[in-house]
């Protein structure tokens, strides 16, 4: 046992002094100034708050090479990892990398770390959540209705297609673009690899909106997403989740064994894929047969051109008023009147980890991403 102790010692001992060799070389490789296409916290002006979630905040920044305006995620490893939720961060920023090309999804552009923080620079989206303009006017036209949900099902078919379950719509994850186009974000919650014959069990996701299956916590697939699209559908027209109750335990009743009630209204058509997309058994549910092409094939989106509607030459019904790209009367006034907390700019004391061999631990291996040179910092 005295030798493989002595083994072990003079094991650790190779492995660190080959951590720390590499570590040397990552820092000349990252300091030479032709590769230096990564990004880090001092690249950018921290302006305002926009918006805050449980392991961190999202702030509007401007590069200081360019003026351009980005959304950042700043969030904190700590929290993350007493929380064991290592896994869902590293989904999200695997998921932001895969949708670089959807017009309805955030574009990743950086992500990057420090030795307490994770950064993702993501498009700044400047139009508003769309919970933001419902709460407003509390309910939109018909029209105004159908042309969001098929841009929401045109983005959850793009995920779907890379065997992705988004899992959480609704309203405040999905964003207005300043032309007036939907945006989601927030991939946290998203899970990888599983395909229409895959399911998955992990209970999560907002309440109003789960799908009978989930809090069964019975096996799920895609048409969960199916179902949430036809929830925020119902809230866009009637002001209210479909089985929405204050009370928690009387709303998991209802999603689970009250039937839809018809309400006036809404065309037979809406009220027709309501009833499909709302429909308790997965298995009958609209999109469990052939997914996103079902879908589109429902009546309802019987006047939409999807070929048009992805390359966004169908008009907005609505413009959200944004005066430039630094503009955020959008926003909440409970984020942006937030002072910018000092340490997003600045690590605790540490420098800017850019290569994630570096980290004392391993949970966050492979984080940093820096786009091919078209968008560097060359």
């Amino acid at each position: 046992t005295t030798t493989m102790q002595i083994k072990k010692k003079m094991f650790l001992k190779f492995i660190k002094h080959r951590r720390a060799g590499l570590h040397e070389f990552i820092q000349k490789i990252v300091s030479h100034p032709q590769l230096c296409n990564h990004a880090k916290p001092t690249d950018f002006d921290f302006l305002k708050v926009i918006g805050k979630g449980s392991f961190g905040k999202v702030l509007l920044a401007k590069r200081k090479w360019d003026g351009k305006c980005y959304a950042i995620k700043v969030l904190q490893k700590k929290v993350i990892l007493n929380r064991r939720e290592q896994k869902h961060i590293m989904a999200e920023r695997n998921v932001l990398l895969k949708n670089v090309k959807h017009p309805f999804l955030v574009g990743l552009h950086y992500s990057f770390q420090t030795t307490d923080k994770l950064y993702f620079v993501l498009d700044f989206v400047n139009g508003g959540e769309l919970f933001f303009h419902l709460q407003k006017e509390r309910t939109f036209p018909e029209p105004r209705a159908k042309f969001y949900i098929a841009e929401m099902a045109s983005a959850l078919g793009y995920l779907h297609s890379l065997t992705i379950v988004y899992r959480d719509l609704k309203p405040e994850n999905i964003l207005l673009d300043s032309q007036g186009h939907i945006v989601l974000t927030d991939f946290g919650l998203c899970k990888e690899g599983i395909s229409q014959a895959d399911t998955t069990t992990t209970f999560c996701g907002t309440p109003e909106y789960l799908a009978p299956e989930v809090l069964r916590k019975q096996p799920y697939d895609n048409t969960v997403d199916w179902w949430c699209l036809g929830s925020v559908l119902y809230e866009m027209l009637y002001g209210l989740p479909p089985f929405y109750s204050r009370d928690t335990h009387e709303m998991y009743d209802n999603i689970l064994h009250k039937e839809l009630v018809m309400r006036p209204g809404a065309s037979t058509a809406a009220w027709s894929i309501l009833q499909a997309l709302l429909e308790k058994d997965h298995t009958r549910r609209l999109g469990y047969r052939d997914d996103f092409n079902e879908v589109t094939e429902h009546e309802f989106f019987s006047t939409i051109n999807w070929d048009d509607l992805e390359k966004k030459k169908l008009p907005p019904p609505f413009n959200p008023s944004v005066e430039s790209q630094y503009d955020i009367s959008n926003f909440d006034p409970e984020f942006t009147e937030e002072t910018v907390p000092n340490s997003v700019c600045f690590s605790s004391g540490q420098s800017i980890v850019n290569a994630s061999v570096m980290e004392a631990d391993d949970a966050f291996l492979g984080f940093s991403y820096a786009p091919p040179s078209e968008d560097s910092f060359l």
